[in-house]
């Protein structure tokens, strides 16, 4: 059995209690070997999103920008994680439309982290 990646496993599951446990998230389980498993769960984000009060224009601009940051192979591991915290921590800068003031969509909501 290869021992490869069992600390950074064990490190996961202590981030999974603490979030869990402490902080009462829900837990969606160990989605590795799940079809279409991917990085960001669009339809989940989109709908609290929705759930949120952001416009679907808004909602469908700022996935756009968080999955090219998370997706972007020209630039290497640590710039795309620093880009997409970037994006999770200080909210995507997006314009509902040409010529429309630029809004921040905020995919973590900071003041009410419960």
């Amino acid at each position: 059995m290869s021992t490869v990646g069992q600390i950074e496993k064990k490190t996961q599951a202590r981030v999974v209690k603490l979030f869990r446990d402490t902080l009462g998230y829900a837990y969606l389980g160990d989605w590795e070997d799940r079809a279409g498993n991917a990085c960001i769960e669009k339809d989940l984000l989109s709908a609290w999103l929705k759930k949120r009060g952001v416009d679907k224009a808004l909602i469908t601009r700022a996935l756009h920008l968080l999955s090219k940051a998370a997706g972007d192979t020209s630039k290497s591991l640590y710039d795309r994680n620093r880009a997409v915290y970037d994006l999770l921590r200080y909210g995507v800068k997006v314009k509902p439309d040409v010529g429309e003031h630029t809004q921040t969509v905020w995919l973590i909501d900071w003041k009410h982290p419960e």
